[in-house]
């Protein structure tokens, strides 16, 4: 999962608007997203039908192409032989992997950031030290693999395992949670905030979307943690597991699994780098924390990310030099537009005085806050969305175009990006009023200029 931000100055208080709102309806009338309690239903139910979908139709025996043949061949699809879908020692290191991020976390010094003012007035401190796990992490794994005593190729080959094991775990999880929100402090005034949308009174939909905003374990913020060190650093470990395993059976790495390990490690490196921005997206301000993000943390993001590497491994591809420059180039512009555009936004909101954005244009909004209407965030409301999904093309095109599997991600991405982006729109609607109307005839795209 990516962790976009709204195209504007956020200010503190869009989130508790938006929940005090919500909270005045009634629950027999709830404000349902995603196609409410039955959509809700699909969803939990779905995706992990849909990871266990990417490595059934595409792997080193077969994979779905867009010839009729192979399309139609889809029903009699089976797991590639010798393959296990549970064992014991892949839920031992599953369990090992999430012991040791909660160990690194608490452990490492870290920086104290708060968050936005809440619904109740309160605003949380929050401990943000992922690059310090990222590294150290890393520097065991590097330490490992050279000692001889880990053998990072085995995630291969214990993939579907680890699968079900991280799918075990996010619906216990998300139970725990449910069922927690209701616990002492849940009661009206109680320390516990429920989120916007997730008191809707169905069982079905607030345990996909979280009752409760922000779990804590004494300080320990359990949405915040999940939603960048276990699953980001987690995926990019399933990556260089690939890469180990296609050389030691092959002696070399090839530049395909270069490109997406190198580009995927950029992704997450920069993620953790400027962690403190996960404080102001909606997953943190809007969101509760149930099935919805604990799944999309700990389960999608690591073991559907990954599909590139693993293709890669499964089924080598021989690029031409000039078809690789071409990747690199999509690659630098996705993230010169997608980089680019959140400095320019988090400058801006700091003070918009400062010499790096003080020559942009804004709207004045009654509510005293500013709409930038010019720089990156004058060609789309979402400009930062465009360098995203140019990023995801870029990790996509090494795999080639024999298969279209590979290219899963480009296609969920853009719907997700869609989807966010007219989630971000109502929130602002809901906020600005008639402001908002006004800064959409400015700039006039949201996500693709003179297209979307």
């Amino acid at each position: 999962m990516t962790y976009p931000n709204l195209p504007i100055e956020l200010h503190n208080d869009l989130a508790n608007e938006m929940v005090a709102t919500r909270r005045q309806t009634k629950k027999a009338n709830p404000h349902y997203e995603f196609g409410g309690p039955i959509g809700a239903l699909g969803i939990v139910l779905g995706l992990p039908a849909v990871c266990y979908g990417l490595v059934v139709t595409c792997n080193a025996h077969h994979c779905v192409s867009l010839d009729y043949d192979s399309i139609a061949g889809i029903p009699a699809l089976t797991f590639p032989s010798g393959t296990v879908l549970f064992s014991p020692e892949a839920c031992a290191v599953f369990l090992g992997w999430m012991a040791w991020c909660v160990v690194l976390h608490l452990a490492l010094p870290g920086v104290k950031k708060q968050g936005v003012t809440l619904a109740n007035g309160k605003r949380l401190t929050y401990k943000l030290n992922g690059m310090s796990v990222f590294v150290v992490t890393l520097g065991v794994v590097a330490h490992g693999v050279h000692g001889g005593w880990l053998d990072l190729g085995w995630v291969h080959g214990n993939f579907l395992a680890l699968l079900t094991a991280g799918v075990a775990f996010a619906y216990a999880m998300s139970l725990a949670l449910y069922l927690n929100s209701f616990g002492k402090g849940a009661e009206k005034g109680g320390k516990k905030l429920l989120a916007k949308g997730g008191d809707t009174g169905n069982p079905i939909y607030d345990f996909f979307i979280g009752r409760e905003l922000n779990p804590r374990i004494g300080s320990f913020d359990l949405k915040v943690f999940c939603e960048l060190v276990p699953g980001l650093i987690g995926w990019l470990l399933l990556d260089l597991g690939f890469a180990h395993k296609q050389f030691t059976d092959t002696g070399s790495v090839s530049p395909a699994m270069a490109l997406v390990c190198f580009f995927q490690a950029l992704y997450v490196a920069d993620a953790l780098w400027f962690e403190p921005a996960i404080l102001t997206t909606m997953d943190v301000t809007t969101d509760g924390f149930g099935f919805m993000l604990v799944f999309g943390d700990l389960v999608w993001v690591p073991f559907t990310y990954s599909l590139q590497a693993r293709y890669c491994l499964e089924r080598p591809q021989t690029l031409s030099n000039a078809f690789l420059a071409l990747i690199l180039i999509v690659k630098c512009l996705g993230y010169a537009i997608f980089r680019g555009s959140n400095l320019q936004k988090n400058w801006f909101r700091n003070d918009h005085n400062d010499p790096r954005v003080a020559h942009l244009t804004y709207l004045p909004t009654k509510r005293g806050t500013r709409l930038i209407t010019s720089g990156w965030w004058g060609i789309a409301r979402h400009v930062n969305y465009l360098g995203d999904w140019l990023m995801s093309w870029a990790w996509c095109l090494p795999c080639g175009f024999d298969h279209v599997v590979p290219y899963f991600y480009v296609i969920y991405f853009g719907i997700l990006l869609v989807h966010r982006d007219m989630r971000d729109g109502e929130a602002c609607q809901e906020k600005y009023g008639k402001d908002w109307d006004k800064y959409c005839a400015i700039v006039k795209y949201r996500l693709i200029p003179y297209v979307y």
